[in-house]
């Protein structure tokens, strides 16, 4: 299994919380540099912490677990 394809299993780990509180993650798109794109959805799309919980939760998770992730961004 390819680094790329870590990035769906760590998502799926992660969505439960975001489910919990009314959101959700789609992943988007993963380029060979690293960047993972995702879209926010549910409540997480007009949270005013959305962009909180998206560099401090699930970007750090995707790198402390995938170490060839350099960020992650929300389309």
């Amino acid at each position: 299994m390819s680094w790329k394809d870590n990035v769906t299993v760590v998502l799926n780990q992660i969505r439960p919380s975001l489910q919990a509180d009314g959101g959700d993650v789609e992943l988007v798109k993963v380029d060979d540099d690293g960047t993972i794109t995702v879209a926010l959805q549910g409540h997480c799309r007009g949270c005013p912490y959305s962009q909180m919980t998206l560099k401090n939760g699930i970007e750090q998770i995707l790198k402390e677990k995938i170490p060839e992730v350099r960020e992650v961004l929300n389309v």
